[in-house]
């Protein structure tokens, strides 16, 4: 037992347990070849101004060439619909099956990159690499958000984008997760009744 704890706690060895993830589909393309999926679930944003995310890839993965590469990338945001082929983008490699062709997945034309996003994904952030970190296991792959292309669906009459409608998957120590209840919002726990909060 953890001593100062009452509770039964056990202490490991250092591992990944930052958990749960957002599941995305990393699409990249190389001059000449046909277009690529990776399965990530290491990824996050890193800044706002100017907008920045990272994705850190195994360098053995057939995709990290790819990206390392090119330059580029497009996050896709992953949904129930979508989560089987997440799975599969996650367990195959590119260099033995055509992803988008096996998965029924439509490479849509990208605004800044020559990459395509995924077209059934509600969103698709297209990246531009900046820096690549060598950390052990996995390289972080460091780049600028260049756009954002979003699905009207999600849009409601009065513009705002209902992301969280979009039954968005999360992936958690091994298994793959539907996001859940809502159960509150950003400043939620300092915010006064009938006042709403600035967020700076």
């Amino acid at each position: 037992m953890i001593k100062g704890s009452n509770m039964a706690k056990q202490s490991w060895k250092p591992g990944n347990m930052l958990y749960p993830l957002p599941a995305v589909m990393v699409s990249c393309k190389r001059d000449g070849e046909k277009p690529n999926i990776i399965t990530v679930a290491w990824a996050g944003t890193i800044c706002t101004n100017p907008a920045m995310v990272s994705i850190s890839v195994r360098k053995e993965r057939h995709s990290y060439d790819i990206i390392k590469e090119s330059g580029e990338f497009v996050i896709n945001l992953t949904t129930k619909e979508l989560c089987k082929a997440t799975d599969y983008c996650g367990v195959r490699s590119g260099k033995d099956v055509d992803k988008f062709k096996e998965m029924n997945l439509t490479p849509q034309e990208s605004v800044h990159v020559r990459a395509p996003g995924i077209a059934e994904s509600p969103v698709n952030i297209e990246c531009r690499l900046k820096e690549i970190k060598e950390l052990g296991s996995h390289d972080m792959f460091i780049a600028e958000v260049l756009g954002v292309t979003v699905d009207d669906k999600y849009l409601n009459d009065t513009g705002k984008f209902e992301l969280n409608s979009a039954e968005l998957v999360t992936y958690s120590h091994g298994e793959y997760f539907l996001l859940g209840e809502k159960l509150g919002k950003f400043g939620y726990s300092v915010e006064k009744p009938g006042k709403k909060t600035r967020v700076c």
